[in-house]
C-alpha cells in the first residue's frame, strides 16, 4: 500500500513535493485530478493536497478522515484556510518557507505502520520499590518484539541509561530536546537516541551537572509524541512528586510497583489517592492505573483490596540482579525467572487493555 497520496495538477508543486517525499523515503501516489483523487482518498494513510485543487476537492465533500495536509507556495489566503477546514485538514503548509517541517512529516510516514505505539508509566508505590529496574527490565522485554523506548522522566532517578547499560553509548539526551519546538520527526529521534539493538534509551546527560528539571511541557509533548509514533512499546520512568500528573496523561496505562508491606502499601496507597485527587485523567475505576508486586509478604488479593486497584504481576526478588546491572547487562538478564515472567505478564496484560479499549 501506497504510504501517500499527492493531489495536484501545479507541475512545479508536484515536482516540489516528489522531491521531499524521496528525501523522506515516502511512497507516494499522484492524482492530477478531482475524480482520481477522490477513489484514492479513504485508501491512502496520508494525503497531502496542493492548494491549486483544494476548493474544488472540497466542493465535492470528501468522507472525513485523519492525516490530510494542505500546502501550497507563499502566504495561504483565506479561501485556503476555509476549504482546508472543509476537508479536515491538519495542517497548512507553506513552501518554500515549511520544506523543512514537511520532509520531517513525511519522514514519519516511512515508519512502521500502525500508528501510536502502547505507552506504559512506571512509578514507584514506595522509596526503593525498585521502578526504575521494572520500568527497564520492561523496555527489555518489549524490545524482543519492537522497537522499544525507555524514558527517563525522574531527574532524581539512578538514570535509565546506567541501569540499561548505555550511559557511555552516543545519543541525544533530555538537554538536547530541552528547546524542541515544532514538530520532531519519529524516526529523526529514533535515530538520534543512544540504542542497543531495538531499545532506545532517553535519558539525562552524564554527570550531575546533566541533571535538571524536566524541560518545558510543550518539548516533553512533542518528544513523547514523536516516541509513541516511531516505537511500538514506550515506557516511561515516572518521578513520584509534583509534576507527574502531566506525564501520567500521555500513558496508556501506569504501573505502581509495590512492596508487601506494612509501610510499603501504606506509601502506595497514599501515592495512588494522591493520584486520583490530582486528576490527570485517573480515576479510581479507570482502568488506567495498577499494581506490580515487587517480594513477598501480604498477599496480592490484600494488598489490592487496601490500594483499590488491581495487580498486573507479581514477583519475587531476582537473583543476580545487581550483578547483571553492574555488568552493563539491564536487570532482563535473563529471558527466564521472576522478572522476566512479571514483566511477559504485565506486557501481555496491557496489550491485551489497549486493543480491548
Amino acid at each position: 500500500m501506497t504510504a501517500l497520496l499527492l493531489i495536484t495538477a501545479d507541475d512545479l508543486l508536484l515536482d516540489e513535493l516528489l522531491r521531499l517525499a524521496a528525501a523522506a523515503g515516502a511512497a507516494p501516489e499522484v492524482a492530477r485530478d478531482l475524480s482520481t483523487a477522490l477513489r484514492a482518498w479513504s485508501r491512502a494513510p496520508a494525503v497531502v493536497v496542493g492548494a491549486d485543487l483544494l476548493v474544488g476537492l472540497a466542493r465535492m465533500g470528501p468522507p472525513r478522515r485523519d492525516a490530510v495536509h494542505v500546502v501550497g507556495w507563499g502566504s495561504a489566503g483565506e479561501d485556503v484556510f476555509r476549504a482546508g477546514l472543509a476537508v479536515g485538514a491538519e495542517h497548512v503548509v507553506e513552501l518554500p518557507d515549511g520544506a523543512s517541517w514537511l520532509t520531517t512529516l513525511l519522514t514519519d510516514l516511512g515508519d512502521d505502520p500502525g500508528g501510536r505505539g502502547l505507552t506504559l508509566g512506571v512509578l514507584s508505590g514506595s522509596g526503593g520499590a525498585g521502578a526504575t529496574t521494572f520500568a527497564c527490565a520492561l523496555g527489555q522485554a518489549a524490545a524482543d518484539i519492537g522497537p522499544a523506548l525507555v524514558v527517563d522522566a525522574d531527574p532524581l532517578g539512578p538514570g535509565v541509561d546506567r541501569v540499561l547499560g548505555m550511559e557511555e553509548k552516543p545519543g541525544v539526551r533530555w538537554p538536547d530536546l530541552a528547546h524542541t519546538a515544532g514538530r520532531l520527526g519519529s524516526r529523526s529521534l529514533r535515530e538520534a537516541l543512544p540504542r542497543r539493538g531495538a531499545l532506545g534509551a532517553l535519558s539525562w546527560a552524564p554527570g550531575a551537572a546533566g541533571r535538571a528539571a524536566m524541560p518545558d511541557p510543550v518539548a516533553v509533548r512533542e518528544v513523547l509524541s514523536a516516541a509513541a509514533r516511531g516505537h511500538q512499546t514506550v515506557v516511561l520512568d515516572l518521578p513520584r512528586g509534583a509534576g507527574s500528573a502531566e506525564l501520567i496523561g500521555r500513558c496508556d496505562e501506569v504501573l505502581v510497583v509495590v512492596t508487601p508491606s506494612i509501610t510499603g502499601i501504606a506509601s502506595a496507597a497514599r501515592l495512588v489517592d494522591s493520584l486520583v485527587d490530582r486528576g490527570g485523567g485517573l480515576g479510581a475505576d479507570s482502568g488506567q492505573i495498577a499494581l506490580v508486586v515487587r517480594g513477598t509478604g501480604v498477599s496480592p488479593d490484600a494488598i489490592a483490596r487496601t490500594v483499590g486497584l488491581p495487580v498486573r504481576a507479581t514477583m519475587t526478588d531476582q537473583r543476580g540482579l545487581a550483578e547483571a546491572i553492574d555488568l552493563g547487562l539491564g536487570p532482563l538478564r535473563s529471558r527466564r525467572g521472576p522478572l522476566a515472567r512479571a514483566t511477559a505478564e504485565a506486557l501481555s496484560l496491557c496489550r491485551v487493555r489497549a486493543v480491548a479499549a
